[in-house]
């Protein structure tokens, strides 16, 4: 065991995230060499100073906007395969084999197997399997140009740059089309498009990937067109999705813009017996800048029944 894998695995180690024969390995490795040793040291007094410190919780809207992204990354990475790691990373593949003699034998034999599978396909002179070409994948998409809709259809024209603008054509219901304005809906910087492509998605709101596109365009986009789009798909499902509701709210109480705080008044109206929605309907007609909210709030509060 090399000097360098101990000193990367050193916070791992403290952790007690290693597996238990490499953790072998590098206890064995700091006991008979003193730099090693001294850099375990170090390592644990710098664990300890902060472990006396507190750690800070991320903010709701940090947290939400966080995992928003990675599950967009993760839904538009190509996972690479089994070749491409071994290939591309054959050190930690040797690593896995030198503390796993069972991998080593499952690579022997599926070493053995693959060659008698090419001997065989030899033998036989089987013929060269063609695939077809996918579609570009969305990482590869560089903005959407252009989106329409055939009127009196659910037809939906999209056109989008790779390399060069591209067309997709197909009914609202197709995959393809829903990728695409989900990719619009997030990414485009044209605001126009990022309009017309919240608009399509509002006529199918009770997909729930589409649900959570709108959600995050009503929170993080800077158009305030886009977001009253986003506001009308979302109004149906107020009284019984807790996100959608806490979205509303949300934009009911920090939007910068009065007309979509006011939609957004509106819209919690219907479940304003909610607890939630009562605290801040309470909060608005205590001190609210708006006056027209500041009175909307007052009404709506008078309207509710008295709480025991």
């Amino acid at each position: 065991m090399k000097c360098e894998w101990v000193q990367e695995n050193l916070m791992l180690y403290i952790y007690d995230e290693l597996a238990d024969d490499a953790r072998y390995e590098l206890q064995q490795h700091v006991a008979r060499c003193p730099g090693c040793a001294a850099e375990l040291k170090s390592t644990r007094g710098l664990h300890a100073t902060l472990s006396q410190f507190s750690v800070q919780e991320p903010s709701p809207n940090l947290l939400a906007s966080s995992r928003m992204r990675l599950q967009e990354a993760l839904e538009t990475t190509q996972q690479g395969g089994f070749w491409h790691r071994l290939v591309f990373d054959p050190t930690a593949w040797l690593h896995q084999i030198r503390f796993s003699p069972a991998l080593a034998s499952v690579i022997l034999i599926l070493g053995f197997a693959g060659g008698v599978g090419t001997t065989y396909q030899y033998l036989g002179k089987r013929s060269p399997i063609v695939e077809s070409s996918a579609p570009a994948a969305e990482a590869s998409i560089s903005g959407i140009r252009e989106i329409s809709q055939e009127p009196g259809s659910n037809q939906v024209s999209i056109k989008y740059d790779t390399v060069s603008t591209q067309e997709a054509q197909g009914s609202l219901n197709d995959q393809r089309i829903q990728q695409l304005l989900l990719f619009a809906a997030r990414n485009n910087y044209n605001s126009g498009v990022r309009m017309d492509s919240v608009d399509l998605l509002t006529q199918t709101p009770n997909e729930t990937h589409v649900r959570e596109a709108l959600i995050y365009a009503l929170r993080y986009d800077t158009n305030p067109g886009v977001r009253l789009k986003a506001l009308d798909g979302l109004g149906t499902y107020v009284k019984d999705d807790v996100r959608v509701r806490d979205a509303v709210l949300e934009a009911l109480m920090n939007d910068s813009n009065p007309g979509v705080r006011t939609q957004a008044l509106h819209l919690v109206e219907s479940v304003r017996v909610d607890s939630s929605v009562r605290a801040v309907l309470k909060k608005l007609a205590d001190g609210d800048q708006n006056q027209y909210i500041r009175s909307e709030a007052r009404t709506m509060l008078a309207q509710l029944p008295e709480i025991d």
